[in-house]
């Protein structure tokens, strides 16, 4: 059996190479694990766009088929976990990093990394939220436990327009919270409050130092900006609020101070979901099955194929595009 996957190359004499190939099963089987997955459709998120340009360090391996997403059919399993004819969803655990991913007609996978598809998600679906989505949901998660309610104020939404930002405003605003979305492109304002989004600030606005105290403005947020954006949420966050850090698009530092935490008691909650629990993951998933409106995942989401991952990549690190993007690696 021979398939196509894109693969990544890099050596010392031709340097960094991104190709879409054809490889065998017995290539494929070289690779940990215990489950074969009959790929339908993965997804491209900004992770795979920093691999597929090579921008950032995040491959580990070479050669390495990217693709941090997956979902499809189990076509053999040697765990017991799964059967023949299972459908599954891949998230994370290094895949596109240290082991071959989704971005390929097949992947082998271990079971632990795997969860089953929810009854009320279609493949299609789960791939338009991604690992975006599902990070997404888990910072919902997040906030929802720790107990903020809709009556008790406005939840910011940083980088709006992409995969994080777009799934979070929606399933908030389904819940019921009043959204307010963070984004540099104020152009996107029709796409933002079909989303949920009920007031749009520009994202200039948080990106330079500020007071370590200012007017008391969020309950939450969602934040996958970092740096002085991030400072500014914690430094705006109510009295007893909490801010779901998942990312680092302005950068990695926090200049920040420990006043918002000891004089407003906010919480500044970290949310990985690389390493998440199955039991997590499928919480998530099943908040995203349950709450989001079955019109916004082709609002949200457009369909590329295997060859126009890389052009794609190139937009999403430049900052063009917005929202999700579903790759059907069978076209």
């Amino acid at each position: 059996m021979s398939f196509n996957a894109i693969i990544l190359g890099k050596d010392e004499v031709t340097g960094f190479s991104n190709s879409l190939k054809t490889i065998t099963k017995q290539q494929l089987l070289q690779q940990p694990g215990d489950t074969l997955v009959q790929i339908h459709y993965s997804s491209i998120n900004y992770k795979d766009a920093l691999a597929l340009t090579n921008k950032s360090p995040i491959v580990r391996q070479w050669p390495m088929v990217p693709g941090i997403d997956g979902v499809g059919t189990v076509i053999e399993s040697h765990s017991g976990r799964y059967q023949a004819g299972d459908l599954v969803i891949l998230n994370g655990w290094g895949c596109g990093e240290t082991h071959w991913g989704c971005l390929a007609q097949y992947a082998y996978l271990k079971s632990d990394w795997l969860i089953p598809l929810p009854n009320n998600l279609t493949t299609y679906q789960s791939m338009a939220m991604g690992t975006a989505g599902y990070t997404a949901a888990l910072c919902v998660k997040r906030i929802i436990d720790f107990g903020i309610k809709p009556q008790d104020g406005k939840i910011l939404v940083t980088g709006a327009s992409g995969g994080v930002g777009s799934v979070a405003i929606s399933l908030l605003s389904r819940l019921g919270f009043n959204v307010t979305a963070s984004t540099s492109k104020t152009s996107d304002k029709e796409y933002l409050s079909k989303l949920g989004a009920v007031d749009i600030i520009d994202s200039q606005s948080l990106k330079t130092p500020n007071k370590p105290l200012q007017k008391e403005l969020w309950s939450a947020a969602i934040d996958v900006v970092g740096s002085n954006t991030l400072a500014n949420i914690c430094a705006q966050t109510r009295y007893g609020g909490i801010v779901a850090c998942c990312g680092l698009a302005q950068g990695m530092d926090l200049p920040a101070t420990v006043a918002p935490f000891i004089l407003r008691g906010v919480t500044l909650s970290g949310v990985d979901s690389v390493m998440a629990s199955y039991d997590k993951r499928v919480a998530a998933w099943q908040l995203i099955a349950e709450n989001m409106d079955e019109q916004l995942y082709t609002h949200i989401a457009k369909t590329i194929t295997l060859d126009q991952c890389s052009e794609i990549a190139n937009k999403m690190i430049a900052g063009e595009i917005k929202g999700r993007f579903v790759v059907d690696v069978n076209k």
